[in-house]
């Protein structure tokens, strides 16, 4: 039997039957699309064999896909690990007692997040390169990089804001009440629990990062989009070529949220394992809880 929902009620055999005939509509509208799709580019021989054998050489894969597949994560890691460290500092600057500092973080932020990521990487690849800040060889690397820190951590500073202010002010109360300082209270009690419930929301960003470094094919950055293109001029298959950089692509997002979830996981059994830190000289715990002093060092 179907229980009401939260944001919903729960439908009934009318509601069910008009739901089931909604589904059947639109997949059979797919299909007919898909196959509309398949059928014209069959007509122009995209799917011969000639156009797929390339894939079956080594050949083709050292050239052009695993060179390209190497650019899209090195970009896609660099600007992931930096773009979170900037997250949390600008993240934390925006939730500061001193108004100044939450005037200049926001602003920063926000114009930051304001500026589309593709006109970023071509004006700093442009600086760049007028004024020899990197070699040669890693402008585009360089402008990616920074294109993609700038506005991924720019967003991951909103989540982090957003999910510390998620938190229930209990808990601050009573870590200041027990003499934590500001910073204790930030590393030890908020950053933890805030991170699990933020984590969501930034492997979405993370997964933002990767498909945008797909942009820096616009300055010549070597990364996976580009060299299917290259190998789809070079072979004449352009449709199997790309056909490929998506699957790729794909997996590649798939892995970065299984990724995410098993660090997820990890996160809430230590959690549910963890234990209460306090600073010591204070009023002792309830009996029964396991607790560490701020001053330990296992802490």
């Amino acid at each position: 039997m179907s229980t009401a929902s939260v944001l919903y009620d729960a439908p009934g055999p009318k509601a069910k039957l008009r739901y089931r005939l909604y589904t059947v509509l639109v997949l059979a509208a797919v299909l007919a699309v898909g196959w509309f799709l398949y059928h014209g580019l069959d007509e122009k021989g995209q799917f011969t064999a000639e156009k797929w054998k390339p894939f079956l050489e080594g050949q083709i894969w050292t050239t052009y896909l695993l060179p390209g597949l190497r650019g899209t994560v090195v970009a896609a890691v660099l600007s992931i690990v930096l773009a979170l460290v900037i997250g949390m500092i600008f993240g934390i600057l925006r939730l500061s007692e001193h108004r100044v500092v939450r005037a200049v973080a926001g602003t920063i932020v926000e114009v930051a997040r304001a500026i589309p990521v593709l006109i970023l990487m071509i004006f700093l690849f442009a600086i760049y390169a007028q004024y020899n800040v990197f070699p040669s060889e890693q402008l585009a690397l360089a402008a990616v990089v920074t294109a993609l820190t700038i506005y991924n951590g720019s967003v991951i500073a909103e989540i982090v804001r957003s999910g510390i202010r998620s938190l229930p002010r209990g808990q601050s109360e009573a870590a200041v009440a027990l003499g934590m300082r500001k910073g204790q209270l930030m590393r030890l009690i908020l950053l933890p629990q805030a991170v699990t419930a933020m984590l969501p929301a930034l492997i979405s960003q993370m997964v933002v990062a990767l498909k945008d470094s797909a942009l820096g094919y616009a300055i010549t950055y070597p990364e996976v989009v580009r060299a299917g293109k290259q190998l789809g001029a070079a072979e004449q298959n352009t449709i199997p070529a790309l056909l490929v950089i998506a699957i790729i692509m794909i997996a590649l997002n798939y892995a970065l949220s299984v990724f995410a979830t098993v660090v997820e996981r990890w996160l809430r059994t230590r959690k549910r394992g963890g234990r209460t830190v306090v600073p010591a000289g204070n009023v002792p715990p309830p009996p029964g809880m396991n607790v560490v002093t701020a001053n330990d060092g296992s802490a």
